[in-house]
C-alpha cells in the first residue's frame, strides 16, 4: 500500500473513531514525522460506545442458570389461539373494502395485535411467529407454504382463514418450543 493510501485510509479511520486496521508501529511512525504543534490524538473508541447512547436505560445484570427442561411444562393452547385469531380478523376487518395501501398497514396493526394476546397467554419457552396475509378476493387461488425446523412433539400452529365481500385474510401463529 502506497503512502498516499495509507494517509487515506488513517484519515478515514480517524474520522470514523477507530484504528484497528493499522498496526501501532505504524501509527507511531506516522505520528513521529509529524511537526509536534500539528499531531491529532487518535481515537479508538467507537461511536455506539459514547455516553448518552445507553445512559437512558440502565439494566440490572440477571444471571440465568440451565434448566435442562427439554419438554415444556405447559402445552400450547391451539384451541385459545385459533378463538384470538378470528376474534382480531373478525373485529379488524369484518366491515373493510380491500384497498391495498390499508391492507399493508392492517397486517402489520393485526400481525402485532395477534402478537401481543398471545403472549399475553404467558406460555414459557414458546417463541412465536405470527404471519397474516390480506388480498383481494376476485376468482383466484392462492397456496401458502412453511418450511422449518420441527419437533412435531413439541411444536405447533394454528390458523385462521377470513373472508368479507371484498377481501380474504389468512393468519397464521407457529408456536416452537425453545429448549
Amino acid at each position: 500500500m502506497s503512502d498516499a493510501a495509507k494517509d487515506k485510509a488513517a484519515r478515514l479511520l480517524k474520522k470514523r473513531g477507530s484504528i484497528s486496521s493499522l498496526s501501532s508501529y505504524e501509527i507511531r511512525r506516522r505520528e513521529s514525522l509529524k511537526p509536534r504543534e500539528s499531531r491529532d490524538s487518535l481515537s479508538t473508541v467507537s461511536y455506539i460506545d459514547e455516553p448518552g447512547h445507553h445512559d437512558d436505560i440502565s439494566r440490572p445484570a440477571v444471571q440465568m442458570e440451565n434448566t435442562y427442561q427439554l419438554v415444556p411444562a405447559r402445552r400450547f393452547p391451539v384451541a385459545t389461539v385459533n378463538n384470538i385469531l378470528k376474534d382480531v380478523l373478525t373485529s379488524y376487518l369484518q366491515e373493510e373494502k380491500y384497498e391495498a395501501e390499508l391492507c399493508r398497514q392492517m397486517t402489520k396493526t393485526i400481525s402485532e395485535v395477534v402478537k401481543a394476546r398471545v403472549k399475553d397467554l404467558m406460555i414459557p419457552r414458546y417463541k412465536i411467529i405470527v404471519l397474516i396475509y390480506i388480498g383481494q378476493l376476485n376468482d383466484q387461488n392462492m397456496r401458502v407454504g412453511s418450511r422449518c425446523i420441527w419437533d412435531p412433539a413439541y411444536d405447533t400452529f394454528s390458523s385462521y382463514t377470513f373472508k368479507n365481500s371484498s377481501l380474504f385474510a389468512l393468519a397464521n401463529v407457529y408456536a416452537v418450543y425453545y429448549e
